[in-house]
């Protein structure tokens, strides 16, 4: 069954997460369960996500989900704009929220880390060459 497409193409957070991610070595970019994920022969990054609180659906459209190591998510979910997303969470994947005040510094440092915590280490050795 095909998921309905939960984004905007024309969304400019989306444009600038999709940049940082795809200068990673490898990268590609697919549309799973109707969000932009981005890999390598994992996902490293997904665009928008959601929680579930109360039995209700709370949608962060403009967000990118990264898995973190532990101590970076202990320290991370303590942050106002991260939460602990749906299905992912569980395998220590953390969200932040995207707005006009984000650090996109700090976006590329967190796609940079969940990269190395999933990519072949030949994509690795590709980043450190760099």
């Amino acid at each position: 069954m095909a998921h309905q497409q939960m984004f905007d193409d024309d969304d400019p957070f989306l444009a600038r997460v999709r940049g940082l991610a795809l200068a990673l070595p490898d990268a590609d970019e697919k549309v799973s369960h109707g969000r932009p994920a981005f890999f390598t022969k994992k996902v490293f990054c997904i665009y928008g996500g959601a929680l579930k609180i109360d039995n209700e659906w709370v949608q962060h459209p403009q967000a990118v989900l990264v898995q973190v190591t532990e101590d970076e998510r202990h320290a991370l979910v303590q942050d106002a704009r991260v939460f602990v997303p749906a299905y992912w969470g569980p395998s220590g994947w953390i969200g932040l929220d995207l707005d006009d005040a984000t650090d996109w510094d700090e976006v590329a440092e967190l796609l940079e880390e969940s990269f190395r915590l999933t990519a072949p280490k030949r994509a690795i050795t590709a980043l450190d060459q760099n």
